[in-house]
Formats: C-alpha cells, sequence, structure tokens
C-alpha cells in the first residue's frame, strides 16, 4: 500500500490544472487555486465537506463550483466512499492512480495499488474492449474496528 506523497507529481499535477483552466477559458480565482493548492497535498480522496473545513475563507460553494469545474476538466475524480459520501481527488496526468479500501464503520480510507489487477484490467483491454476508466473500492471493517 502506498501513501506517500510525491513533491514532483504535486507539482506536475498544479501545472496542468492550470495549464487545463487557462485552456478552457476561466479566469484565475484565488479561492479556486485554494481548492486546487489542498488537492495537490492528498495523496487520496477528500470529501467536499473536508475541503470547506480546510479551506480558511473559501466558502462551501466555491468548493462545490470548484469541483465542479475541476472534474468537468477531467482533473478530478469522484470516489465512492459509501454512506452517500463521494470523496475526489486528483486525476494524474500520467495516468498513475489507486484505489481505495474504506472502513464502514468508522470511514477510513486507505489508498493501495495492485500490479496484478492493473494487469488484469490490461488484459481486458487488449480484447478489444474499450475501457474509459475503472474504480475499486474494497469496504469492509479498518482493524481498529473490528
Amino acid at each position: 500500500m502506498s501513501t506517500a506523497i510525491d513533491s514532483h507529481s504535486t507539482k506536475d499535477w498544479t501545472g496542468f490544472a492550470e495549464q487545463q483552466i487557462s485552456e478552457a477559458g476561466l479566469r484565475h480565482s484565488s479561492p479556486r487555486q485554494k481548492v486546487i493548492d489542498l488537492l495537490a497535498g492528498q495523496d487520496c480522496a477528500v470529501t467536499a465537506l473536508e475541503m470547506d473545513a480546510r479551506l480558511e475563507g473559501v466558502g462551501r460553494a466555491t468548493v462545490y463550483r470548484a469541483i465542479e469545474q475541476l472534474e468537468g476538466l477531467g482533473l478530478l475524480q469522484k470516489v465512492d466512499l459509501g454512506a452517500s459520501a463521494y470523496g475526489y481527488e486528483k486525476v494524474d496526468p500520467s495516468g498513475h492512480h489507486h484505489h481505495h479500501i474504506v472502513c464502514d464503520s468508522c470511514g477510513l480510507v486507505r489508498p493501495f495499488e495492485d500490479e496484478s489487477m492493473e494487469t488484469a484490467i490490461h488484459e481486458v483491454r487488449q480484447s478489444g474492449f474499450r475501457i474509459k476508466g475503472h474504480e475499486v473500492t474494497l469496504h469492509g471493517t479498518c482493524q481498529d474496528c473490528a
């Protein structure tokens, strides 16, 4: 399981996001930039309410509007965290990604990577099936809640 934040990829994503926003004709917005900066430092999904609580001086409506814009530009991925909660995480322009383990008792979310699963998905692509994307979220109970 990988949880380290690669500062190089964080800078790459921030620059990529700024470029996509500019190319979409959106003007620079300080509140949206705060959302981008927060997301750039995350190694896994964060909910809109968590973003709202952590971003001083940015209103909740602005957080939701920024999420909607970033998701519309393909810069964010919505992650179903169960219990009617969605998290959002940056989409790496290189295509590198991870999946999620969610504790249904306490809400703990952990990223995980599985090369054999990615190999199986690649084999499906080789069969001619056009996969646009995939998300794997495993639900259960963490060690502390068990």
